[in-house]
């Protein structure tokens, strides 16, 4: 049964030789000058208005209800009353701030080998771009016990403790919230294949991404722009602006909100919706001022289970516009053609 990991190993990632220390720049290096950013945080409104936010402690018809409505108009929204505790989010902070802050020889310790998904590292999507980004990352498969011994050899037991209960945490919220994204087009966990036995076997990568204060914001950027590969993305943004999502042909920005959890619906919701939802392109921008730090937890069905547009979706006048793959191709897909992975599964006579 082929995993996730699999995939990188399939797909090695060379690494930039040496990753920079961007918190000693005083000014951008040509290798992560971007082409200025005329529309820098710049909050156009779009006819919809702004971000959804919905609350879980309304009734459950008004929650399906929103859910229905941002999935299709806007492909994110933030879930404000969902119960993940305060406490969590502030440990979690806490240490990003505590891993990030590390020496660069100390980070280079946990240095993401090539053909490897966990460790530090630069974002996987770096090789489609002339530039460099100008973040960070570490990312989680399972327990981070390998790496973090090397990290914070006289922490991490902390460290592990508060990343696996997070994990767990967004583990159970996904779940949650894609009973609701099936109610909202009409089915049910039995209809789904991999959803029947409660996402026994789903995936989940946890990111953890640092964007350094930047000398020159305006002509770097911290995550270019991209959709996910996952069925969907919860992230946890700390309370600087930063990342951004298309709409109308406009970067809007996605307010922070205190203990909120932004939702991205990634390529894979978008095959089994038939395109009645949309998977968002979305970009990080950096800060003069503030480092910047944000959680992406990217959940998934198991990586060998075929994702297809659902048949109870589907008329003669809707009829099935992507092929069936596995996230498990798809993600080697993805590697290959980037943000035209997606339009490259249509099928014949549906572009």
């Amino acid at each position: 049964m082929p995993s996730l990991s699999q995939v990188y190993k399939d797909q090695p990632l060379t690494l930039p030789n040496p990753i920079m220390d961007l918190t000693r720049m005083e000014k951008v290096p040509d290798s992560h000058a971007w082409p200025p950013l005329e529309d820098y945080l710049d909050d156009v409104p779009s006819k919809d208005g702004i971000i959804p936010v919905i609350s879980l402690s309304e009734p459950k018809l008004a929650v399906m209800n929103q859910v229905s409505r941002a999935c299709k108009t806007w492909g994110m929204f933030q879930v404000v009353n969902h119960g993940i505790p305060m406490r969590l989010f502030a440990e979690l902070e806490s240490l990003g701030h505590q891993l990030f802050g590390l020496p660069m020889e100390q980070k280079l310790k946990a240095l993401r080998a090539p053909d490897s998904i966990s460790g530090y590292g630069v974002a996987r999507i770096s090789p489609f771009f002339d530039k460099m980004m100008w973040n960070e990352g570490f990312t989680v498969v399972g327990s981070p016990l390998e790496h973090a011994r090397r990290l914070m050899p006289d922490n991490y037991d902390r460290f592990c403790a508060v990343i696996e209960e997070y994990e767990t945490e967004m583990k159970h919220f996904a779940e949650r919230l894609m009973e609701l994204i099936l109610s909202s087009l009409g089915l049910r966990k039995d209809d789904v294949e991999w959803a029947k036995n409660g996402f026994e076997h789903t995936n989940g990568v946890l990111q953890m991404n640092s964007y350094p204060m930047c000398p020159q914001p305006t002509t770097a950027m911290g995550l270019a722009a991209h959709t996910d590969s996952s069925v969907m993305t919860l992230l946890y943004q700390t309370s600087i602006a930063g990342l951004q999502v298309m709409k109308d042909g406009h970067w809007i920005t996605v307010p922070p909100i205190p203990g909120a959890m932004v939702i991205n619906l990634g390529d894979l919701l978008h095959i089994l919706s038939n395109a009645c939802f949309t998977a968002p392109l979305h970009r990080a921008l950096v800060s003069q001022t503030h480092h910047r730090l944000s959680f992406a937890y990217f959940w998934g069905p198991p990586a060998d289970t075929n994702v297809f547009p659902h048949p109870r979706l589907l008329s003669l006048n809707n009829p099935p516009l992507y092929q069936s793959i596995t996230w498990h191709d798809y993600l080697k897909l993805k590697a290959k053609l980037f943000n035209k992975a997606l339009p490259s599964l249509l099928l014949p006579g549906t572009a």
